[in-house]
């Protein structure tokens, strides 16, 4: 039985999806904002290996921002909950943040393939580590997205006004009592953890639109 949160609690990863269009559906993200202890859908991923691998490529990143003088947090170090003035909180944990002197970046490692979501997913915590964390409030952190093979740079410019604007458009939605839009679909559901025991639009991920009518000539 899903258990009401006291307050919105949105997760930055639910964020990063919406921004850049990976998920269409803000209803989703809305009832995880407002609901914990839910049942979910199982899962076929496979968390030891990924959690292996990540850990793997972390530690050498953060082995070799330390030879270059960074001082470096990772992951439960870097956890934070930023409240609005609204009351809507917003968690976050990037995976490394890296500081030297007056200059900083954000790094969040990728053992998948690359996804929009991932950089869009850096420029959150961009946007919310100096607001969070007090030693940081002077620092303009600039971002990677670090993946197996290669590196994908976010430039602090991208920080802008336009960026701020729907990333909090996005949030006030996420984190309001009145429920977002639901966009349920074959494509979206089949990656959403929300079973139909609280969505009852839920959709199967084998359930394909038919047309039912005549037969078209093509």
């Amino acid at each position: 039985m899903p258990q009401r949160r006291t307050e919105s609690y949105v997760w930055v990863t639910w964020l990063s999806k919406l921004l850049v269009g990976d998920t269409s559906c803000e209803w989703a993200a809305w009832f995880k904002a407002h609901f914990r202890d839910f049942r979910k859908v199982p899962s076929d991923f496979d968390t030891f290996s990924w959690q292996i691998a990540h850990t793997g490529l972390l530690s050498q990143m953060r082995a070799d921002l330390e030879a270059e003088g960074y001082t470096v947090t990772t992951e439960q170090q870097n956890l934070f909950r930023l409240r609005g003035s609204s009351g809507i909180t917003v968690g976050g944990k990037p995976d490394l943040i890296a500081v030297s002197g007056e200059s900083g970046a954000i790094f969040e490692v990728k053992t998948g393939e690359p996804r929009a979501a991932d950089a869009a997913q850096v420029l959150i915590y961009m946007f919310a580590v100096p607001l969070a964390f007090p030693p940081y409030r002077h620092i303009e952190f600039r971002g990677e997205v670090a993946y197996r093979d290669h590196r994908v740079p976010v430039p602090s410019t991208a920080v802008d006004d336009a960026f701020k604007t729907g990333l909090v458009e996005i949030i006030r939605r996420v984190g309001a009592e009145t429920p977002a839009r639901k966009v349920p679909s074959a494509a979206e559901c089949g990656f959403c953890e929300i079973t139909s025991e609280d969505c009852p639009e839920r959709i199967a991920a084998d359930a394909a639109a038919e047309g039912q009518g005549p037969v078209p000539d093509f």
